[in-house]
């Protein structure tokens, strides 16, 4: 099985992993025994795996098991994917690892390149793939971003209306302000502000999709007098907001234009703005998305250190009012979301195939692990025009939490 097993034999440091190789051999790769890390058992039945493993393992553990050239007999994918989550620095730390590093460092600004018309097409690789998928995993708001528990044992739909009113609380809203929501989705925070805050939005996004439902929850909820999507790029406005709010798809803008992006921001926020930024993001130094993710799942798509945000934003002259760190919420998140997909893992199957229902269990069960032992985390960037464009201390954060849930009360009560 050499080249593969000289590299699980420096891999493995915590928990046990049990590789079956093609002619049925059993090999045993062990680290210290940890109640946190799950033995693993791994089926390989193609030879070619052994060198493709070793060059790129995380490329070629994805697609192995989205083929079924990769099994855990007796074991199971999250179990994999838990030992391979904390093991990941040891794997970062061998020497093939760090060539590819390298490279894919080197190739970082072409890998994330969105500019106008290729960011369309990379947001429709991942998001017009059919409303039916989403609407089977993700809560009822279809809330494709990180929830937000107050409490342990809360609901997901809940969650997600909690993140909502979290957002609508740091905005400062007042009724009548014009917000712009940009990667708006399917139009949830759109209609949540409108109809909890009482303010105008307008929602841009790339993918036709999202934009038709968005279209048509407005025109069901009555809220299409306050509530206008469009499908065209942030970057084409010229009209100012008093508030800006963009929700999970700050991921898709890319290094390169981190600089276009928060000018941008400058030139549609009025003088007493403020904009909300919520963003997947790491703990760790500068990166580049995983080979796998970025070719299967998020082409065009990174999760940036914070050091590679608060340049962008300084040189646009904004002022950074607050930033929070939402750390364990999307790993909880992304379990109802595995939780929900298992669930109804046989109607993706017959509206897709196997292969697609494979990937996708890779795709939901490995971004649950990076954010429950990896780097990745979950923050809120305030950014203003002025020092004082919210008030100076964070009380009034709660104080608005509060005015708000009165208000949903209020409007469920109606109903």
């Amino acid at each position: 099985m050499f080249p593969l097993s000289m590299m699980l034999r420096s891999f493995v440091k915590r928990g046990s992993l049990t590789v079956i190789d093609a002619a049925g051999r059993q090999h045993v790769f062990a680290g210290t025994p940890d109640p946190e890390v799950p033995a693993v058992t791994m089926r390989i039945t193609d030879p070619k795996l052994y060198r493709l493993l070793f060059l790129n393992p995380e490329l070629h553990t994805g697609e192995a098991y989205m083929d079924g050239r990769l099994s855990f007999p007796g074991s199971s994918l999250r179990d994999f994917l838990t030992l391979f989550s904390m093991n990941r620095r040891s794997l970062a730390s061998f020497p093939m690892m760090k060539v590819l590093a390298r490279i894919s460092r080197a190739m970082k600004r072409f890998q994330q390149a969105n500019p106008m018309g290729k960011a369309q097409a990379n947001v429709a690789h991942h998001y017009d793939i059919g409303n039916a998928l989403y609407e089977l995993f993700l809560d009822q708001g279809l809330f494709y971003s990180c929830a937000y528990f107050r409490e342990q044992g809360e609901s997901l739909e809940a969650a997600q209306i909690n993140k909502c009113r979290l957002i609508a609380a740091k905005l400062e809203l007042r009724p009548g302000m014009r917000v712009l929501d940009i990667g708006s989705g399917w139009g949830g925070l759109a209609l949540y502000l409108a109809r909890v805050a009482d303010v105008e939005v307008l929602g841009v996004t790339l993918s036709r999709e999202q934009h038709a439902l968005a279209e048509a929850r407005a025109k069901a909820a009555g809220l299409d007098h306050r509530v206008r999507f469009e499908l065209r790029d942030y970057r084409e406005l010229d009209q100012r907001f008093d508030r800006i709010v963009s929700v999970g798809m700050f991921e898709h803008v890319g290094v390169a234009h981190y600089d276009e992006f928060f000018a941008k921001v400058d030139a549609l926020l009025e003088e007493d703005g403020v904009m909300l930024l919520h963003s997947i993001g790491k703990m760790s130094p500068p990166g580049n998305s995983g080979p796998w993710i970025r070719k299967y799942i998020f082409p065009g798509g990174y999760a940036p250190a914070l050091s590679e945000v608060f340049p962008a934003v300084e040189r646009a002259r904004l002022w950074v009012t607050d930033v929070e760190i939402l750390r364990l919420h999307y790993a909880m998140t992304l379990n109802h979301w595995c939780q929900r997909f298992e669930a109804n893992r046989e109607q993706v199957k017959a509206m897709y195939d196997e292969t697609f229902c494979r990937m996708w269990e890779f795709y939901l069960i490995c971004c649950e692990m990076v954010f429950r032992s990896g780097s990745q985390q979950v923050f809120h960037m305030q950014i203003g025009k002025r020092r004082d464009a919210v008030p100076l201390t964070r009380n009034y954060i709660m104080a608005r939490e509060a005015e708000l849930m009165a208000r949903e009360a209020q409007l469920t009560a109606l109903v």
